[in-house]
């Protein structure tokens, strides 16, 4: 991460997106940056929706998103646009010298991230993906563990679920499941979470290949409702993950080892915001006549100062700065964007293909 930064980021935000509350709340609550400008197509909304989040009269309301792109005084650019204008509005962006935090996913495809990517590089601008849960401190201790051969050994198998059941009204009129829109559906939304945590568990490498399972729903547009889907290594590890509009709140993660597991139930919102726990367990067995457990995971608590989203938004501003005052952008976050829409590729290419495995190609 870069130097604490003595400066304040200021941020511009395209669009009056619902997830847009909670982001702009942690931009004004990070201790690095500000919220300077919101931007809407209509300047009527821009100006309802600044009120009705209690804005400071400060920010400027523009009624267009050129707007906030051409203000000067806009360091950094919040896009929590559907994920069809991804492509137009972060290249469009970028090549005006805005540093750019975009939600997920950040395209419909690996090939349209590149064209972002491409331009985020030639302009020497920050890319970040809003995957909230990667910079709660829970995360990294999560990590040290997986990352602990004597506790953990070697890592053999991922387990995630996304779920969530929505109403009539979301499955007829939300942008998710307009294929114009947001055409990756609940694979774009909730099975980005999954995959993004199957990638972490496996240190970031790459699958060989990738099955999607067969029988997801879709509506009527052919927009995914829910999906299952397998990622194989080479070395026999292997991930699998269930998203869905359409089951019971649920957000479990579980990495298997040789030697020990770790469980949690709450990876992507903890179900407190002042903390989060996880279990861990190793080197489990039975008593005799295996009547019970020899052992009972243990139960971690990780407390933080400040929410997920605002140590994202902090560390994203805090990269920010470090490029202001000479750093190169940091590669690791498009990175990770990258590998996680690759593999969102590959599951859409085995749907495609009657469910038979999909070799990932980076």
């Amino acid at each position: 991460m870069a130097e604490s930064p003595t400066t304040t980021i200021r941020f511009g935000i395209l669009g009056c997106a619902d997830i847009a509350r909670k982001v702009s709340r942690a931009i004004t609550l990070s201790p690095n940056s500000t919220l300077h400008a919101i931007g809407s197509r209509s300047i009527d909304k821009a100006r309802s929706y600044a009120k009705s989040n209690n804005f400071h009269p400060s920010t400027k309301v523009y009624g267009s998103y050129d707007e906030v792109l051409n203000d000067p005084d806009v360091d950094a650019v919040y896009v929590p646009l559907p994920t069809s204008l991804h492509l137009h509005w972060a290249v469009r962006a970028a090549e005006k010298k805005k540093h750019i935090l975009v939600e997920k996913p950040p395209a419909l495809n690996v090939k349209e991230l590149d064209v972002i990517l491409n331009a985020c590089d030639t302009n020497g601008v920050q890319f970040m993906d809003g995957t909230m849960w990667m910079h709660h401190p829970r995360t990294q201790m999560m990590a040290d563990f997986l990352a602990d051969t004597q506790r953990f050994g070697q890592l053999k198998a991922v387990q995630s679920a996304f779920t969530f059941a929505v109403d009539h009204d979301f499955l007829q009129n939300d942008i998710r499941v307009k294929p114009d829109l947001d055409g990756l559906g609940a694979l774009g939304d909730a099975g980005w979470y999954c995959i993004r945590a199957c990638l972490w568990a496996a240190n970031y490498e790459l699958p060989k290949f990738v099955t999607a399972l067969r029988n997801p729903t879709k509506n009527d547009a052919g927009v995914l409702l829910s999906c299952d889907a397998s990622l194989h290594w080479e070395d026999g590890k292997v991930a699998t993950f269930n998203c869905s509009f359409l089951s019971n709140l649920t957000m479990d993660l579980t990495a298997i080892g040789t030697k020990g597991t770790l469980h949690l139930n709450d990876f992507i919102i903890p179900y407190k915001e002042a903390e989060a726990s996880y279990s861990t367990v190793s080197e489990a067995g039975f008593t005799d006549m295996d009547l019970e457990w020899n052992q009972k995971p243990s139960e971690h608590i990780v407390s933080t100062d400040i929410p997920q989203e605002v140590r994202m938004v902090k560390e994203f501003s805090a990269l920010v700065d470090g490029i202001k005052r000479g750093l190169a952008p940091v590669k690791k976050w498009p990175m990770l964007s990258r590998k996680t829409q690759i593999v969102i590729d590959a599951v859409i290419a085995s749907i495609d293909k009657g469910f038979e495995p999909v070799e990932v190609i980076d």
